[in-house]
């Protein structure tokens, strides 16, 4: 799989591509992640990617030149499955949205700065909106690292217990994950369930299930008030 992240600040994804399960994809070419610098492809003098907003609005806007001609240039080297544009009022991203870009080939993430992109991009050439929350940060390189890092741990062999990311919380029905539990079994009167050191699987995944629904309940009661 091949991600092309557009951003006007690349040294932000340095270090979080560099670790962990991102990291080791990318040793396997499992996934190949490419940064590029918008300002490479501004064609003013002082490579500016912004401006200020017809109609008298506050705030810098990015202008559709150099985005235009970056994402020209890539569609000419590859055919790319999703063009995502990250930004406060796109759609909020769920396990379902991870699961069904982690089945495509190539795609390309545009993170947002300031104000927000030149809306005539947004019309012509995204092909999808993502919103990691209903809240504004100061640009799209934290949403397009949570989108990268959870689309890459469902890649085939970026994790080693294929069964680990299938378990996860929303995978199954929607599903909170059941609680999880590890040595020693008893920490300062702190203890492990009796029920997970029975050894009796049927009784096992009976009670697991019921903690996930039972976290499930708490979590949408959270969420809906």
């Amino acid at each position: 799989m091949d991600i092309d992240i557009i951003t006007c600040l690349p040294d932000m994804f340095t270090s979080f591509f560099s670790n962990s399960i991102i990291k080791n994809a990318q040793k396997k070419n499992i996934v190949n992640i490419t940064v590029h610098n918008l300002r490479d492809y501004a064609s003013n003098k002082h490579k500016k990617t912004d401006d200020y907003a017809y109609g008298g609005l506050a705030g810098l806007v990015m202008t559709i030149q150099p985005i235009y001609d970056c994402i020209t240039s890539l569609k000419s080297k590859k055919n790319y499955d999703e063009i995502i544009y990250l930004c406060p009022d796109g759609e909020i991203l769920t396990q379902n949205i991870a699961n069904d870009l982690s089945c495509k080939k190539n795609i390309i993430l545009l993170c947002g700065h300031y104000k927000g992109i030149d809306e005539r991009i947004r019309e012509n050439i995204i092909t999808r909106e993502i919103s990691i929350g209903e809240y504004v940060l100061s640009g799209g390189e934290i949403p397009a690292c949570v989108l990268t890092d959870a689309i890459v741990r469902l890649l085939p062999g970026a994790i080693n217990d294929a069964c680990s990311a299938l378990e996860d919380s929303f995978q199954n029905d929607g599903l909170i994950a059941p609680p999880v539990y590890s040595r020693p079994e008893n920490f300062k009167n702190m203890t492990v369930p009796k029920i997970l050191l029975s050894g009796d699987k049927k009784k096992i995944d009976k009670w697991l299930l019921k903690q996930s629904k039972k976290k499930t309940r708490k979590y949408k009661k959270i969420n809906k008030n």
